[in-house]
C-alpha cells in the first residue's frame, strides 16, 4: 500500500502531493514500483497536529480521487479518513474504496462500511484482543491494523510489534504501517528522511510475524524487502 497525502503538513514531506497532476504522477510511479493499493489522505493525523476542518478535508480529497479515477480507473484506492461523512461521500461519488480509519472507528463509520460492503482498516491502537471482544465487527470486511504510532509511546509500539503474531488467530489480513515513523527513527537518532533502511528492517520482522499488507512511503524498497522475504519462505 503506497502512501500519498494531499495535505501541506504530513510528517514526511516527500509524501505531500500539491496538485492533481502530482497525485497522478505519484500513483503511476507507485504502481510501476509494485504497489497494489493507493492510500490517499487529506487530513494529517500526525501526533500533535490540528486536524483540518471536515470541508477542507473534502476540498482536498475529492479532486485527488477524481483525477485518479479518470487516469487509473481500475486501481484499488484507499481513503485515509476518520470522519464518517468523508467516507460516505467518497464511497457515493467514487465507488468501492478501502476505508482506512486510524481512529478505531465509531458506530456511524461501522454502519457505512457495513452497508457499502467495502474493506475497512480497523486500527486497534495496540489492543490486539479487541477483535475477540467485539464479535459484531465480524460482519465487516476487516483488515486489522495494530496502530503503530497511535499506541502511546515508542516502548508500547515495540511491545505491540513483539505481539504481532497474536493477530494471526483472527484469520484477517493484517496491515502494518511503520514507514518512517518515530518508532523507527527516534531510537536510532535519525529523522523521517534518513530511516529508510531501518524501516525495511521492521518490515521484514512484520512479514515474518503475520503482516500481509505493508503501508509504505517507499514502494520500490518495500517490494525488494517482500521479494527477499518470499525467497526465504520458499
Amino acid at each position: 500500500m503506497a502512501i500519498g497525502n494531499v495535505t501541506p503538513d504530513s510528517f514526511y514531506a516527500a509524501s505531500r502531493l500539491d496538485s492533481e497532476a502530482a497525485v497522478v504522477s505519484w500513483a503511476r510511479q507507485a504502481l510501476a514500483d509494485g504497489a497494489t493499493i493507493l492510500d490517499i489522505g487529506a487530513c494529517s493525523t500526525r501526533p500533535g497536529s490540528t486536524p483540518a476542518p471536515e470541508e477542507e478535508e473534502w476540498r482536498r480529497l475529492a479532486p485527488a480521487l477524481t483525477a485518479l479515477r479518470e487516469a487509473l480507473p481500475e486501481v484499488q484506492l484507499s481513503v485515509d479518513t476518520f470522519r464518517p461523512e468523508i467516507a460516505r461521500r467518497a464511497l457515493e461519488q467514487f465507488g468501492p474504496l478501502v476505508i482506512n480509519d486510524v481512529s478505531g472507528g465509531c458506530e456511524a463509520m461501522y454502519d457505512i462500511v457495513r452497508r457499502a460492503r467495502v474493506p475497512y482498516i480497523w486500527t486497534l491502537r495496540g489492543d490486539l484482543d479487541l477483535p475477540a471482544r467485539t464479535p459484531e465487527m465480524q460482519d465487516i470486511d476487516l483488515i486489522l491494523d495494530p496502530g503503530f504510532g497511535f499506541i502511546g509511546s515508542t516502548e508500547a509500539d515495540y511491545e505491540c510489534m513483539r505481539s504481532l503474531d497474536r493477530l494471526r488467530a483472527y484469520n484477517k489480513p493484517v496491515l502494518v504501517g511503520v514507514s518512517r515513523k518515530s518508532m523507527v527513527w527516534r531510537p536510532l537518532g535519525l529523522t523521517p528522511e534518513t530511516c529508510l533502511e531501518a524501516t525495511q528492517a521492521l518490515h521484514m520482522y512484520a512479514l515474518a510475524h503475520g503482516a500481509t499488507i505493508l503501508r509504505t512511503h517507499d514502494v520500490a524498497a518495500t517490494r525488494q524487502t517482500i521479494k527477499l522475504f518470499n525467497l526465504l519462505g520458499s
